[in-house]
């Protein structure tokens, strides 16, 4: 399967794959607002190319389905909450062991 992808001039790291290419059609109008205008990346062959985030058998079924696949960035991990999380528990440890 050949698929378009395009990427978001508004959402950073967020990309759209498509069946055909400028046929958006399938994608729902308030996705497209969010998404903002589309910048064609390239064409990919998903049977011959590995993609370097998403599994190629969940974009194909995914484009069949809906007619579209929609990337997004993980979300940001909050370094500071975590180092806090991991630093109260080893204290509660340290107290329990007490």
């Amino acid at each position: 399967m050949l698929c378009s992808v395009y990427k978001s001039s508004k959402k950073a790291d967020t990309y759209l794959y498509i069946a055909k290419r400028d046929d958006f059609s399938p994608v729902p109008s308030l996705l497209m607002e969010k998404f903002g205008r589309p910048i064609f990346v390239m064409i990919v062959p998903l049977q011959k190319r590995d993609l370097a985030v998403a599994e190629n058998e969940k974009v194909i079924a995914k484009i069949k389905q809906q007619g579209f696949y929609l990337q997004i960035p993980p979300p940001v991990e909050d370094l500071l909450k975590s180092f806090k999380h991991e630093n109260n528990q080893s204290n509660n440890q340290d107290k329990n062991e007490s």
